[in-house]
């Protein structure tokens, strides 16, 4: 096999692993987003858009997934991997949930680009509202980055057969 071939081999294998990993997450994710929209939906009392709440959570929850990627790409927290799984888990979702934040904040910044005014660029996109979806993402990514930091130090195939064959948690190695 030739260094060209080995190359994009190796290239559709990353591709692959990626793709596996944007599936993976946008798995995990709509079911907190679309449990953040019932709940406010109760709350309001207000059921007559919830096919677009759920779609609209969908995709933010696609959206999501790509912006981890991203995150994750630019090795964002890799220095603390060495500390104890909690905390390193809770500085990704901190790191993460504030990437997240500036990629709704970059939506007003177009939004100023494409001949919006301020006024409005900001009306679409509260601060409070910000806020709290940035908390709930916070929330969100806490468990998500504690199963990805123990899958990392796990192993990925010892991680698998843990969570998803039946039997693997009666004895232990650790």
């Amino acid at each position: 096999m030739n260094a060209e071939t080995s190359k994009t081999a190796t290239l559709k294998q990353k591709a692959a692993h990626e793709f596996m990993q944007m599936i993976a997450i946008s798995i995990y994710m709509p079911f907190f987003f679309w449990a953040v929209a019932t709940y406010r939906m109760l709350l309001l009392n207000d059921f007559k858009d919830a096919y677009f709440n759920y779609a609209a959570a969908l995709v933010n929850a696609l959206v999501i997934a790509k912006v981890i990627l991203i995150g994750e790409y630019a090795h964002l927290g890799k220095k603390y991997e060495a500390r104890p799984l909690l905390l390193s888990s809770v500085y990704k979702a901190f790191l993460f949930g504030l990437l997240v934040f500036g990629f709704h904040f970059a939506e007003v910044i177009k939004r100023l680009v494409h001949g919006e005014r301020v006024v409005g660029a900001f009306h679409a996109v509260s601060l409070g509202d910000l806020l709290a979806r940035s908390l709930v993402i916070f929330c969100t990514f806490i468990p998500f980055f504690a199963f990805r930091e123990l899958r990392r130090v796990l192993g990925e195939e010892k991680f698998r057969k843990l969570f998803f064959h039946a039997g693997a948690n009666t004895k232990s190695d650790l």
